[in-house]
């Protein structure tokens, strides 16, 4: 029982800490329109800050998808897989058997981030 509660916590948390922010920004950028839809329904001066705020917003969106982004994530991948690696090397210091399951584990993001950088050369001759 307690096992089953330190995941549901490790990944309720994982999931707060990403989902939290998302949401609460997405009410701040709903109570800007709200604000802005009822000053131009009352026939009122926009104020510039509301605009400023509104574009910086809109400046925030992704980018389209370009090669130097699918090297960076491609990176930033084989360095998860580095990392997992590294736990399993060191975890194989005290249990030799623990290794190998987290060397297998390192290689999903291995290969994506080898997928990524691969796509970074297919699509660096397009562009």
């Amino acid at each position: 029982m307690t096992a089953i509660m330190i995941i549901l916590i490790i990944f309720g948390t994982i999931g707060a800490v990403i989902i939290a922010p998302m949401y609460f920004r997405s009410q701040e950028r709903q109570r800007m329109l709200e604000l802005l839809r009822a000053s131009i329904e009352k026939g009122e001066p926009v104020p510039d800050n509301l605009t400023e705020v509104i574009s910086r917003s809109a400046a925030k969106m992704p980018s389209a998808v370009s090669p130097q982004r699918d090297l960076r994530v491609g990176i930033i991948w084989l360095g998860v897989a580095v990392g997992l690696a590294a736990m399993g090397w060191a975890i194989g210091w005290d249990e030799p058997d623990a290794a190998y399951p987290m060397f297998g584990i390192a290689c999903f993001p291995a290969f994506i981030g080898i997928a990524f950088i691969v796509m970074y050369f297919l699509n660096r001759k397009r562009a």
